[in-house]
């Protein structure tokens, strides 16, 4: 369906009204979400920016990394800016006396709850594209590049006269690099192996790739080792040696993060390969990606819950938006309890799920529940 006959769609089987209110939430709800993105985005980039100030990455591979990251904040953020643009759009609407005209024309609060509960479901459905698709999808692929920029990123990050810390236990220096490549005057403090600190020292040397790692072939020098142990000093001269800069450990296989592993891998996960105290926290946080989403219909709920149950107040009425927000940060709050606890002790799984619709059920139950009985109550015409 195309965006004009999504329009046409709408006039046709929306009311005016509902039409105007949708159209307030959902532009509030895109400008809001992208912008508390954009923002978490610039904050989280930092952390990247030494790639490309002290280690010369381009400007393009840092933005097409950083931005793989996007998808995880928006599914992040999506609930708590579902329930603000709720209850700033609906405030708004009865600051300036609009909801009282429509109360007045004889509109149940069903029927202006009916935008909101679109929004939010909406919301919802966004929540459960990005858990269960786009955001294991996009952060395996962050991971991935990630890992292929700092493992390929030794053989353009030596500069000339810099001692460069490859690693947290490497250490390469040059004094010189020529036109064609050659690397000149190398030095190269190895600490891999904790018990045999080597310093390696070459003439010359070259940069290649094998495999996607970064190796550098040294060609007339020494390597030196110092024995812990006894503190003896082994030399071995060589004319031609090989050196892998990509990584200290002995496979390059890289470990796989629980955000970007699929929902059947973590709701069960391999216990021969899983340890026995992360089998909780694959569990909480594949119940985590099921739930989440439902808390954009409960915490719109609450913000509809707030504005349209109380009664009109011709000075403002601070005391319901303020109750609504506190009760959304305690709904977090314990959110954020329970997780850690059910990933102690998974007999608390359950409560995942419960907490997460349980505060739109009963905000539903509450604020409809009269109207739906009185309709139900009604006799039926002949």
């Amino acid at each position: 369906m195309t965006a004009r006959s999504f329009q046409l769609w709408l006039k046709k089987h929306a009311p005016t009204l509902d039409r105007y209110i949708f159209h307030q939430l959902f532009i509030a709800l895109l400008a809001t979400t992208g912008g508390l993105a954009a923002l978490i985005w610039l904050m989280q980039s930092l952390h990247f920016v030494s790639l490309v100030v002290d280690r010369g990455l381009s400007l393009r591979v840092f933005i097409e990394l950083t931005s793989l990251l996007i998808p995880s904040f928006v599914a992040v953020v999506l609930p708590i800016t579902t329930f603000v643009v709720s209850l700033f759009v609906y405030q708004r609407l009865a600051g300036d006396r609009e909801l009282t005209v429509m109360r007045a024309a004889g509109l149940s609060p069903l029927s202006l709850a009916r935008p909101g509960l679109a929004c939010a479901i909406a919301a919802t459905f966004a929540g459960f594209l990005l858990n269960l698709w786009v955001v294991p999808h996009s952060y395996h692929a962050f991971r991935q590049y990630e890992y292929q920029i700092r493992n390929k990123m030794a053989a353009f990050m030596l500069q000339e006269g810099v001692f460069t810390k490859v690693s947290d236990v490497m250490t390469v220096y040059i004094r010189s690099r020529t036109h064609d490549g050659t690397l000149h005057g190398i030095v190269v403090e190895d600490d891999r192996q904790p018990d045999r600190h080597a310093t390696i020292l070459a003439n010359r040397g070259t940069m290649v790739i094998v495999n996607d790692a970064p190796r550098v072939v040294l060609y007339d020098g020494s390597r030196q080792v110092i024995d812990r142990k006894t503190g003896r000093l082994d030399m071995l001269v060589f004319k031609q040696d090989t050196m892998d800069l990509s990584s200290s450990r002995k496979n390059d296989e890289r470990d796989a993060d629980a955000a970007e592993m699929s929902l059947h891998d973590l709701l069960h996960p391999d216990t021969k390969q899983v340890a026995k105290n992360d089998i909780g926290k694959r569990k909480v946080e594949g119940w985590r990606r099921l739930t989440s989403p439902l808390t954009c219909f409960s915490f719109a709920m609450v913000g509809l819950f707030a504005i349209l149950r109380g009664v009109f107040s011709r000075h403002g009425n601070i005391k319901r938006p303020l109750a609504a927000v506190l009760s959304v940060v305690a709904l977090l709050a314990l959110n954020l309890v329970l997780q850690n606890l059910a990933s102690r002790n998974m007999a608390l799984i359950p409560l995942i799920p419960l907490l997460a619709i349980l505060p739109g059920i009963v905000c539903s139950a509450i604020l409809f529940g009269p109207e739906l009985r009185t309709g139900r109550n009604q006799p039926r015409t002949a």
